[in-house]
């Protein structure tokens, strides 16, 4: 037990002795790292966009450098919630947008080419995160493939002859049950 533990709890407390299964797995883990990493990253577009566009050689673009900002924080609070799918496709789609921008970059007369490059680079890296994130979320929530056959069932038990079957005793027995009397 741990000393936090032992100062916060009362000694009639019930003690933890041993914990399940976690119910975050890699999946999860990685999903909720990559939405922090936007948040931080938009936050950082949004507050700093001069330090970015001076690095990488286009002073004068700090809108645009905004712009993926709130991009960055819109994907980031998608992933971290409850709907991972929607900002994961968000991410993904974002780190297609940033190396369309960042191989524009790439040109002979931007002093800053090597910069640019070690960016796409980076982005590159991330957007593989990204995919593969995107496919164990759709994988771990996709239904499975299997189509189970019930074309050679009835729904009775005893086959429809003998659903037949028991329709006609019934009614026999119902016929014993109350004769009709004629007048």
């Amino acid at each position: 037990m741990s000393i936090f533990s032992r100062l916060t709890r009362n000694e009639g407390d019930p003690k933890i002795l041993s914990s399940g299964p976690r119910s975050r797995d890699t999946t999860d883990e990685l999903t909720r790292g990559l939405g922090w990493f936007s948040l931080g990253l938009g936050l950082f577009q949004l507050v700093a966009p001069h330090r970015i566009t001076r690095a990488l050689g286009v002073r004068g673009s700090e809108h645009v450098v905004r712009a993926y900002g709130a991009r960055e924080i819109a994907s980031g609070m998608l992933t971290l919630s409850t709907d991972k799918r929607a900002g994961l496709a968000s991410r993904v789609a974002g780190d297609g947008l940033d190396i369309v921008t960042l191989l524009a970059l790439l040109s002979h007369g931007n002093p800053r080419r090597q910069t640019a490059k070690a960016a796409l680079a980076m982005v590159v890296g991330i957007a593989a995160l990204d995919l593969l994130a995107a496919s164990a979320v759709s994988a771990k929530r996709a239904r499975p493939k299997t189509v189970k056959d019930y074309s050679d069932r009835s729904g009775f038990p005893r086959g429809v002859v003998g659903a037949r079957g028991i329709a006609r005793q019934k009614a026999l027995q119902d016929q014993r049950a109350s004769p009709e009397t004629t007048h």
